[in-house]
């Protein structure tokens, strides 16, 4: 043993062999020079493009959050919790890219801007500083809206999940939104066959009727006007109305009912419905109705999908798409 009673060969308090520390360092701080002297293996030039040297269309990160500003319709504005997923598009040459920076850039223009005017700035300055030809941003959000019972006199808050799309390719950028809009179904079928029973049996019986979702996905026309988020409920509200109630008494129960009954919709229906509205709007271009009615009465949902232009169409369907309805 030596003086300090360690056995030869065993290192002091917090080292290992060979002279490296155990312990980190509060001390140390960063200078120019050793920042510069970091190995960067994604973004170095002499970096061996591993697997099909293809350009990758999309590469970038999903599922980042951060406070942004939205405006309303009202002149207000809220600040509200926001997830991105932003990407670029990468040339087969290159091996990666800087994701930091994309989470860096929407930092920085979270800070003095709100809504599109935030993905645009982060897309021009990421999609220069990534030395990229094409981008995509999407953030997504729940929007808050005061609802008023249907007779109570009662208001509660209605969430929307909304989903704003910043597209640029070939020099073209196209701003597109997404809502979902969850709404109750009351079987035209089911009820007319309700009412047979109560006018000539003397039967009780009730119409089934479901929570379902539209997903309503809109491309802004150019130099048509602002399409606000309350402005797109407010269309979903007028082609569908029995939306889903907040605040309910007996009063907005019993109204609820009387709702649902004098709109019956089948799935068809509500799609060409949304439809309407939607082609009826000239701030609104191509855009894509998807109702999911989460049935009652089947252990099966029925499902309708209704697309305008080629910006939303596919002939592919994402194997998931109607599981995402909530």
């Amino acid at each position: 043993m030596d003086a300090h009673g360690k056995r030869a060969g065993e290192c002091p308090d917090g080292d290992r062999p060979g002279g490296l520390s155990r312990g980190y360092p509060e001390e140390f701080e960063v200078s120019g020079a050793y920042r510069a002297s970091l190995p960067d293996p994604q973004n170095d030039p002499e970096a061996i493009v591993r697997g099909a040297r293809r350009k990758i269309q999309h590469v970038g990160i999903s599922g980042f959050r951060l406070p942004v500003r939205y405006r309303t319709r009202d002149s207000g504005t809220l600040e509200l919790e926001t997830s991105v997923t932003g990407t670029v598009s990468l040339e087969a040459g290159k091996k990666g890219i800087n994701m930091s920076r994309i989470i860096r850039t929407f930092y920085r223009h979270a800070a003095h801007g709100s809504g599109y005017e935030v993905m645009d700035g982060a897309l021009d300055a990421y999609k220069t500083d990534l030395h990229s030809q094409d981008a995509r941003l999407q953030m997504r959000f729940a929007f808050p809206m005061r609802v008023a019972s249907l007779r109570s006199g009662l208001e509660g808050f209605q969430y929307y999940d909304i989903a704003l799309e910043l597209v640029e390719r070939s020099g073209t950028r196209r701003r597109m939104m997404h809502l979902d809009y969850v709404y109750s179904s009351t079987c035209p079928c089911s009820l007319e066959l309700s009412e047979h029973a109560r006018l000539t049996r003397h039967q009780l019986a009730t119409p089934h009727s479901q929570r379902s979702v539209a997903r309503i996905s809109v491309e802004l026309a150019q130099g048509k006007g602002f399409l606000w988020f309350e402005d797109l409920v407010e269309a979903c509200r007028a082609a569908v109305p029995t939306e889903t109630q907040v605040m309910v008494k007996r009063e907005d129960e019993q109204a609820f009912a009387e709702l649902n009954a004098a709109n019956p919709v089948f799935v068809e229906d509500a799609a060409r419905l949304f439809s309407q509205r939607l082609e009826a709007d000239g701030r609104i271009g191509d855009f894509r109705v998807i109702a999911v009615h989460r049935e009652s009465l089947h252990s099966h949902d029925a499902v309708s999908v209704i697309y305008e232009g080629g910006t939303f169409s596919g002939s592919s369907l994402d194997p998931l798409v109607f599981d995402s309805f909530r």
